[in-house]
């Protein structure tokens, strides 16, 4: 009698946190973390793939957050993820994801793919090719730790993402003056110029939301709103003193957008 295989992937289940528009005091999507089967922090689960099987996890990780969002009557955009190899490894994982959406009852334009500067900025213009045929099928693009590296505002224009999440670096007391506020600045300018989503993600305290309130963000994502919740949808927390001084634009993230045309590159 032949012993089954042992899975070679760890178990996992998913925490789900809120992105809120706090000007309007409601929730714009969830973002899926992966965690351990008993809630254990995302490293745990992740120091047990195989770097081989990275892609594979990543696909199978991205169908069980679906269906787990679907059966707890996600109502809302859900924010994956994904790790830039996928796109190379398996072309037709993002393909699979939204076939997976489907079956459970979630149109293309209710996925958001995430995906880390820090990954993109050495390839990006063939990542850029990857993502124009991702974005045709409606899925929508958020750049993650945006401004985690050195990468330029430049990469603006290379992927033109939907969103960008704004590198919990340049949080973390941004209420104090010092540079982190003039580059915050320059990255909310433009990304207002270019019709980008602006989320400010890990914020924690009254303090980093009422700078960042006003600087005319309005989309945010941390613990002073909700904290992660193991296999949950949370509710949300607003602060009492939600309202900016200065005027706050509308905000997009719930609206798909269609597809970018291509555009010429300076090495495409």
């Amino acid at each position: 009698m032949t012993a089954e295989a042992p899975n070679p992937d760890p178990a996992f289940s998913f925490a789900f946190q809120p992105i809120v528009d706090a000007a309007a005091h409601k929730i714009i999507a969830y973002e899926a973390l992966i965690r351990g089967p008993w809630d254990e922090p995302a490293w745990q689960v992740l120091n047990q793939v195989s770097p081989l099987r990275r892609h594979l996890f990543d696909q199978s990780a991205h169908n069980a957050a679906i269906a787990l969002a679907a059966r707890l009557g996600i109502e809302h955009p859900l924010q994956l993820n994904f790790l830039p190899q996928t796109f190379d490894t398996s072309p037709k994982a993002v393909l699979a994801t939204i076939e997976a959406a489907r079956q459970a009852g979630l149109p293309p334009d209710r996925i958001v793919v995430e995906v880390p500067e820090s990954e993109v900025v050495v390839e990006r213009n063939h990542f850029a090719s990857l993502l124009r045929d991702v974005r045709s099928l409606g899925v929508r693009l958020a750049i993650d730790d945006f401004g985690a590296t050195y990468a330029s505002l430049t990469l603006l224009d290379d992927l033109d993402p939907d969103q960008i999440k704004l590198d919990m670096r340049l949080i973390r007391g941004v209420d104090r003056p010092g540079p982190r506020q003039a580059i915050l600045r320059a990255i909310r300018r433009a990304c207002y110029d270019l019709d980008i989503d602006v989320i400010a993600e890990g914020v924690e305290t009254l303090a980093e939301y009422q700078f960042l309130a006003g600087q005319r963000i309005r989309l945010f994502q941390g613990y002073l709103f909700a904290r992660p919740t193991f296999e949950a949808l949370p509710p949300v927390h607003f602060p009492e003193t939600a309202s900016a001084s200065a005027p706050i634009p509308p905000a997009r993230a719930t609206a798909s957008r269609p597809a970018a045309p291509a555009r010429s590159k300076k090495r495409a």
